[in-house]
């Protein structure tokens, strides 16, 4: 069998288990379900939880095999791809840096970590300096043509 054949069997069969599943979980309905998880019973629901954890596994799996052997295949995609991986880094290094952590108490009653803390504040930093990046870069060649003309 070839990969094509066995790409589609395999879609086909998740795609048939996800309607198995669905069917369960319509089958049970919305209040008994809703009963059965309060009292910590999730049979009907992990089923779907389960298939759609391997689904998505098999997709980042995939994509990042064939991204990765594409990207091997040519130097120049080799280089770019480090040089965009070490300019993120820098990004992440600049953002941990400048983020301060503290213990603090969560709802729950537990405590996040100093380090918990400055993570969090890191991703959160990342998320910003990379926001402010792509707005500089899609703003900043509109208005310099503006201005040429």
């Amino acid at each position: 069998m070839n990969l094509e054949k066995i790409t589609r069997i395999g879609c086909i069969a998740l795609g048939v288990l996800g309607l198995i599943f669905l069917a369960i979980v319509f089958i049970s309905g919305d209040d008994s379900i809703e009963m059965a998880a309060r009292s910590g019973n999730y049979v009907a629901i992990t089923p779907i939880i389960v298939l759609s954890q391997i689904i998505l596994f098999i997709a980042v799996a995939v994509t990042l095999t064939f991204s990765l052997r594409t990207i091997a295949k040519d130097k120049a995609k080799m280089m770019n791809a480090i040089k965009s991986a070490g300019l993120f880094l820098i990004v992440v290094i600049f953002a941990f840096v400048l983020s301060s952590g503290v213990e603090t108490p969560m709802r729950d009653g537990k405590v996040l970590s100093a380090m918990g803390s400055k993570l969090v504040g890191t991703g959160i930093r990342v998320f910003f300096i990379l926001s402010f990046i792509a707005i500089a870069l899609m703003v900043f060649p509109g208005t310099k043509k503006i201005f040429k003309k």
